[in-house]
């Protein structure tokens, strides 16, 4: 059976997803074979595995830093919101229908087995599982038949690591209090404390953490910086969402519609990390500007979505950028909204296309939305694109599709691709182009190698300006870099050798001790 670690936190993005993370990479550099493990995730970000299963993003993302192919049973449930009341619930990458949130509640008990088998399968194959919480494991008007903090943590045995978020504030505060709101059971399973995104002089935090190890009689386990690695986020709490993502040497502007239920928003990460990409997520007029591309996200209520930006005069604003001649690329539910019609005769994502609603008229696609979830990985390539992307031509892409929604198209698509699920492998087209406005099914898709600088190089182009060589920049090997980078910064401030002693393993040689 493997080793446990898990990972909670004083609030929701606290760090406990990159911490996770790091863990994994330096356990995985260690020797050891590691799985990451989050019994229940609620995001709109998520991964299709090989076997077109749906589970977390950010569960995805720690199984790549742990060197290992995701896998469902890293998230035996995730629930997708669909409204403030309410989600889509997946149960072992499948879903099971929408549940409003007091309906959930009570029916999640039934769950556990499902968690437990998820837990007991992984710890048979990997050495060390490392525990995701979520959100707070004090929160006790939600703690009966908790099944994704304390409760998980007695299901799995785990001793726990508490992480508070110093950048917030009051973070003696978070810690004392989150422990003295647990039972004495729960307490005792706490064994070391993290400061997390600490900026500053770390002499000026050790009065404090000495204090705070003396009222609680928890060892402190470290104390993090805040680091500067870019690794893909969980959901619209992190920093990429807020604004502007990079400014330097901007050769070329990318807005990205933040709508309010805005999916797979790490589809657009690889842009943040081209130096001369101002990469913009805007949710009003006011701030939409001259941007050199928009680009519409997927949606996990795209109906309703359209409704908002048609409400608050995005849409206008869109159609008159694209007017003259801003390109405008529709990624899934994106894609849908740039169509003639949605439909949702069943009332799948939301009672908003029930009768159907006008698209925005810009690609000659229908939409209708289906019973069945469509969850596969693709591969395949462009065919010959028009518009002012006409270099995609030929390109190879990859990623998986999620969505609901059926498309039929009355012009060439935007691609051919492979659906590959469960060992079978079936032909097909995706997406379509009209002019300078692109569509596709595809999350993932600007991840392939030479797509995003493609795209870019060509929005440079039409601006007159040339790009620097990029020396083949390959997105995949720099999310390798992260990777290590934050497990070097984990290892410089946490005590790693408290960490392995606390689960009970030998440390590797270049183990420190005391942070």
């Amino acid at each position: 059976m493997a080793k446990t670690i898990m990972i909670q936190g004083t609030m929701s993005n606290a760090g406990k997803s990159l911490i996770a993370a790091g863990l994994c990479r330096i356990f995985k550099q260690d020797g050891y074979r590691v799985a990451p493990f989050k019994s229940q995730n609620m995001a709109l970000n998520s991964y299709i595995t090989e076997e077109g299963l749906e589970m977390g993003r950010a569960q995805a993302v720690q199984a790549e830093a742990a060197g290992v192919k995701p896998e469902a049973a890293m998230n035996p449930i995730l629930l997708k919101p669909t409204n403030d009341v309410g989600s889509q619930v997946i149960v072992n990458g499948i879903s099971i229908g929408n549940m409003p949130a007091r309906e959930y509640f009570a029916y999640k008990k039934k769950l556990i087995p499902e968690v437990e088998r998820a837990f007991h399968k992984l710890s048979e194959q990997y050495d060390i599982i490392v525990i995701e919480g979520a959100g707070s494991p004090a929160e006790i008007n939600l703690k009966q038949d908790d099944i994704v903090n304390m409760g998980m943590a007695k299901i799995a045995e785990a001793p726990v690591l508490l992480v508070g978020d110093i950048d917030r504030g009051g973070v003696f505060a978070q810690l004392y209090g989150t422990v003295m709101l647990l039972e004495p059971d729960e307490r005792a399973l706490i064994k070391g404390l993290i400061v997390n995104k600490f900026r500053g002089d770390k002499s000026l935090l050790e009065s404090g953490l000495d204090m705070i190890e003396e009222q609680l009689s928890i060892p402190v386990a470290g104390v993090v910086p805040y680091m500067d690695v870019e690794l893909e986020e969980e959901d619209s709490l992190g920093n990429h969402l807020s604004g502007t993502v990079r400014t330097d040497r901007t050769a070329v502007e990318i807005v990205v519609i933040r709508m309010p239920r805005i999916s797979n928003f790490t589809d657009f990460q690889v842009f943040s990390t081209i130096p001369w990409v101002c990469l913009r997520y805007v949710d009003r007029v006011s701030d939409l500007g001259n941007p050199d591309l928009v680009i519409l996200p997927g949606s996990k209520n795209t109906a309703q979505d359209l409704l908002w930006m048609r409400e608050n005069g995005l849409e206008a604003a869109i159609l008159k950028l694209q007017a003259r001649e801003v390109p405008v690329f529709g990624i899934c539910g994106g894609f849908q909204m740039l169509g003639e019609s949605l439909s949702d005769p069943f009332l799948v994502e939301s009672e908003a296309a029930a009768v159907p609603v006008r698209g925005m008229g810009l690609l000659p696609v229908q939409t209708v939305f289906g019973k069945e979830k469509t969850r596969t990985r693709v591969a395949g390539s462009c065919t010959s694109v028009g518009g002012i992307f006409e270099e995609l031509s030929g390109m190879e892409v990859e990623g998986y599709e999620i969505h609901m929604g059926e498309t039929t198209r009355s012009v060439p698509p935007l691609s051919y691709v492979i659906e590959s699920q469960s060992g079978s492998h079936l032909a097909k087209m995706d997406g379509c182009q009209r002019g300078n406005v692109y569509g596709t099914y595809i999350h993932g898709f600007f991840d392939k190698e030479g797509i995003a600088m493609t795209i870019v190089k060509s929005l440079a182009k039409k601006k007159g300006l040339t790009m620097e060589p990029d020396g083949g920049f390959n997105y995949q090997e720099y999310k390798e870099e992260q990777y290590e980078r934050l497990a070097a910064h984990l290892r410089d401030s946490l005590d790693m050798k408290r960490i392995y002693g606390i689960m009970g393993l030998e440390t590797s040689s270049h183990v420190s001790g005391r942070f």
